[in-house]
């Protein structure tokens, strides 16, 4: 389960990053601080990836979480 999340969060998390790139660049207060805005955008698009690979893993898995065998 550990596995699939990894690689689900590594997607996941490089999509939302660029995402919310795109949002700093786009909104013109955000864009305006630009340097500063888009590493903070990026670790919370990274950041937000982490709960929802986990969800998207699970549901992959079929809903059955961690198997014991």
């Amino acid at each position: 389960m550990f596995k699939v999340s990894v690689l689900v969060w590594i997607m996941l998390g490089t999509v939302l990053a660029g995402v919310s790139l795109i949002v700093v660049l786009m909104v013109p207060s955000f864009a305006a601080d630009a340097i500063r805005n888009i590493p903070y955008a990026v670790a919370v698009g990274f950041a937000l990836a982490v709960p929802l690979s986990y969800f998207v893993a699970l549901q992959i898995r079929g809903g059955q979480g961690v198997s014991k065998a």
